[in-house]
C-alpha cells in the first residue's frame, strides 16, 4: 500500500463517531484498530473478531497512523 492508498478506505464524517477517522464509513475507527494491534492482537485475530474488516483496511489504518 502506498502512503496515499489509505484515502480510499479511511473516511471522516462529522456526525459519525465524533468526526474521528473510520474504516470505509463504518463505525469502527482507525484508533480502535490501532489500539487492538497495540494491545497485542495480531492482524489475524483482528480480522477474526471483526469479519467485516479486511487486511487492506488494517494496512490503511497503519498508513493513516504513520505506521507504514
Amino acid at each position: 500500500m502506498t502512503p496515499d492508498d489509505w484515502r480510499a478506505r479511511i473516511t471522516i464524517e462529522p456526525g459519525k463517531r465524533g468526526g474521528r477517522p473510520c474504516v470505509r464509513g463504518m463505525r469502527i475507527t482507525v484508533g480502535d484498530v490501532l489500539s487492538y494491534l497495540a494491545a497485542g492482537m495480531t492482524e489475524s485475530e483482528v480480522l477474526e473478531d471483526f469479519p467485516y474488516l479486511t487486511a487492506a483496511d488494517i494496512r490503511a489504518c497503519l498508513a493513516f497512523g504513520g505506521g507504514l
